[in-house]
């Protein structure tokens, strides 16, 4: 139920930056995470309906997300981040998204800042999305600068994809400024500041 807790133990317990299939599952379970059962009954239901036509079209369009990224700050300026999700609908068996690839769902570099996305994760993936946006920050950009231009990257090199699909960063530098873009509307970020949440609808390329 919580893989980003396990995520966690690998980067803590283990030599390695990540374990799939069979292992991972044999070290959540050795650290003591129980195996659940994850499938609603709504879920399912449309997973049934789907079949029908099973008809494989992937397509994330401006509808809100369940990607959850975070990129945070703390007192002594230490920069992290965290980055999970439940995967595309109707997916091939077998497809990994952006969210568990390093410098693709997110990226932190403690000298810079770090940054999180969410959205169509092949397109993310095909860019290094979050990676760019570091390297950006790195740079001197602002994060709000940084995040618009991996956007632009994307919708650049995948100009059709990206008239249907979403994709949105957002940022935290080392300054404590922070950033967000999406391709389309529809894309909101928290953030946490002072004892306080504040909700933000970010700035997108298409109107």
């Amino acid at each position: 139920m919580h893989p980003i807790s396990v995520a966690r133990r690998v980067m803590e317990k283990t030599p390695h930056v990540m374990l799939t299939g069979e292992g991972a599952l044999m070290f959540a379970l050795s650290e003591g995470f129980p195996k659940e059962n994850l499938l609603t009954e709504t879920a399912r239901l449309a997973w049934e309906e789907w079949k029908k036509k099973a008809e494989y079209k992937p397509k994330i369009n401006v509808e809100r997300h369940d990607t959850i990224g975070m990129v945070a700050i703390d007192s002594k300026n230490r920069i992290a981040g965290a980055c999970t999700t439940s995967g595309m609908a109707f997916k091939m068996h077998g497809r990994v998204g952006d969210s568990p690839v390093i410098g693709a769902g997110m990226f932190v570099d403690n000298e810079v800042g770090g940054a999180a996305s969410t959205g169509l994760g092949e397109m993310v993936l095909r860019t290094l999305g979050s990676f760019l946006v570091v390297e950006e920050m790195r740079r001197g950009a602002h994060p709000q600068k940084a995040v618009e231009k991996a956007v632009k990257r994307i919708v650049h090199k995948y100009p059709e994809q990206a008239k249907e699909n979403q994709v949105g960063f957002i940022a935290v530098d080392k300054k404590g400024r922070h950033g967000a873009y999406g391709i389309q509307t529809g894309f909101n970020y928290v953030l946490y500041q002072r004892g306080e949440n504040k909700i933000f609808e970010a700035g997108s390329l298409f109107q």
